[in-house]
């Protein structure tokens, strides 16, 4: 079953819905495929073009060249680390070469860092680059990743595909008068030019090398805020490739293999592909359903022949039947060049933010819009927003304010100014309206605080029982040497000993709704640093108390209330000795 349709798609499928009876037969049969030889690539230079082609919103990135036709075997692929005895077939086409499958990897995950929201599968990149190259033929690089030999599709001549005139003095494709696909994943240089990436960190942008080519692959997909991992998006991507019906199909079927599982083999022994795609017309197909399984391609009319409905004749001949109106040609909306298409949103090296309550963030949120190629795009408009209840607004009193990106496309958002409330809160940067990338930064105020707090003066204060203490309680809490204002300040009134805990007996602040006494307040320095404590009152019982001060930060003071009874008066003894009068002795 496998060999003949393989026979079949060399000789060109007849339309698109043989071609997708083909594969369905073969899914439907759950037979393995005859394994495939191992021959040649032809070079890379097949002499074919795909057979349909299908409206996307990018041009091709390959102008539309052959592709190899190979479906994958019905087998389960080797998942690494596996030791199942699978038929040759599945084994050997599961299998991906070291440096290509290292590259597909580096491509997904510097893709994540720049564009999370694409969410590329490098098992897409390995598909295309099964379809398109045969993984490099087979694997067949240098220790830097380049192809030995070129990797050139055929001229685009117009002969049975598209008609590209050479834009790049033949230095990508050795060709001058035409251009064509070049590398291991089949960039056209009109592409490569706008796409292009150094991904291996060498300097050069190097279609024949498969870090540079993955990279460029990935960004090219991921172009006009694709979610790949939404179908319709990933059938819009790979038809942006090469606009054909059954390219994508084939891409698909590779594509769901390799999530099946693959394993590593060494370069240079890689399974090679052995049927191109051969040329068959440009009769254009539908654009594919969200599912990604392509609709039924309309029959076409011929081109340029018209059947008007005849009229009532004219006398002498003609006819009376009115011309009919030409339908005005739309103007085609202009597609941004991936220079100004808005690619990706990142952290501009924001840093921590903290700040105290009422104080100013030392950080200012900086973001940095990219362009879909990796470079800072300017004048995107990003939105940022602040959420929470600590009070924290942007200068100028606003939750919310836009900036515009700069020539190096960062973005700096205005100074924060934090609330009196301490708490965690967030800000969100957004960009972009297709599909907005958003960024969002956690955020802490923290109380403001003091390293000491001592009275104001030092006189003892003493109150009888049942009376409240007359002198007043004044304290000055300081931070690093400066008045603390706006300091929370716990007051407690605390018992003797190692473990101290809130007293139940002694002086007190106030009687609560039930009249029982308080002895433990909540309280806050004025903009001074300046704490003056409300009246304190003694209750029956004489002794000497402790009252305990900690502010918000560490610092504490303790100071003593002394309850006593008044001092009796001192009185007069009871018995008193008058002395005797002097008198004056007789006169002799």
């Amino acid at each position: 079953m496998a060999a003949h349709i393989r026979r079949r798609l060399r000789k060109g499928a007849a339309n698109t819905a043989m071609a997708a009876a083909a594969v369905a037969a073969l899914a439907a049969s759950q037979a393995p495929a005859a394994p495939l030889t191992g021959g040649s690539a032809g070079g890379g230079d097949p002499t074919a073009a795909g057979e349909d082609t299908a409206g996307a919103e990018d041009d091709a990135a390959t102008g539309n060249s052959p592709y190899y036709t190979d479906l994958p075997p019905l087998v389960t692929p080797d998942k690494p680390g596996s030791s199942s005895s699978l038929p040759v077939a599945g084994g050997t086409e599961a299998g991906i070469p070291a440096s290509i499958l290292a590259a597909y990897k580096q491509a997904e995950s510097t893709v994540a860092t720049t564009d999370p929201t694409c969410r590329l599968p490098w098992q897409l990149l390995a598909a295309i680059g099964k379809v398109e190259s045969g993984q490099a033929r087979g694997g067949r690089v240098d220790a830097n990743g380049t192809t030995i030999s070129p990797i050139l599709g055929p001229a685009l001549n117009g002969q049975g595909f598209a008609l590209i005139k050479d834009t790049d003095g033949g230095a990508y494709d050795s060709d001058a008068v035409h251009d064509r696909a070049v590398g291991p994943m089949q960039f056209i240089p009109s592409t490569w030019a706008a796409w292009g990436q150094d991904a291996n960190g060498d300097g050069r942008k190097d279609p024949n090398n498969i870090y540079d080519a993955a990279l460029a692959a990935g960004r090219y997909l991921c172009a006009n805020d694709r979610d790949l991992a939404v179908g319709a998006d990933l059938d819009r991507a790979v038809l942006s490739y090469n606009r054909s019906t059954e390219y994508l199909r084939t891409v698909r079927s590779w594509f769901a293999y390799y999530q099946r599982g693959t394993h590593e083999v060494p370069d240079g022994t890689g399974a090679l592909p052995t049927a191109p795609s051969t040329p068959s017309g440009s009769t254009p197909s539908p654009t594919p359903t969200p599912s990604g399984t392509p609709g039924t391609k309309p029959s076409p009319s011929k081109p340029g022949v018209t059947k008007p409905t005849p009229g009532p004749s004219k006398p002498g001949g003609g006819s009376t039947s009115p011309k009919p109106t030409p339908t005005p040609t739309p103007t085609p909306t202009p597609t941004p060049t991936p220079s100004e298409t808005f690619g990706s949103l990142e952290n501009a090296d924001t840093g921590p933010l903290r700040a105290t309550a009422g104080t100013a963030f030392d950080e200012r949120i900086a973001v940095r819009a990219r362009n879909a190629l990796g470079a800072p795009l300017a004048e995107v408009p990003v939105t940022f927003t602040v959420t929470g209840d600590t009070g924290t607004l942007f200068a100028g009193g606003k939750k919310t304010v836009t900036v515009k990106t700069g020539a190096d496309g960062t973005a700096t958002a205005p100074e924060l100014q934090a609330g009196e409330e301490a708490g965690e809160f967030t800000v969100t940067a957004v960009a972009g309206t297709v599909r907005p990338r958003t960024l969002t930064y956690a955020a802490t105020v923290t109380a403001r605080q003091a390293d000491e707090i001592v009275r104001t003066d030092e006189k003892a204060l003493v109150a009888a029982p049942g009376e409240k203490f007359e002198d007043a309680v004044t304290l000055k809490a300081t931070f690093e040497g400066a008045a603390a204002a706006g300091v929370a300040v716990t007051a407690t009134m605390i018992t003797d000993g190692e473990k101290p805990v809130e007293n139940d007996k002694g002086p007190y602040f106030k009687e609560d709704a039930d009249g029982e006494p308080l002895r433990t307040l909540d309280l806050a320095t004025d903009a001074d640093g300046l704490l003056r404590l409300p009246e304190i009152f003694a209750d029956d019982t004489a002794g000497t108390y402790k009252l305990l001060l900690t502010t918000e930060g560490g610092a504490t003071v303790v100071v003593e209330l002394t309850v006593r009874a008044a001092e009796e008066t001192d009185q007069a003894p009871e018995d008193t000795v008058e002395a005797p009068e002097e008198t004056a002795p007789p006169e002799a």
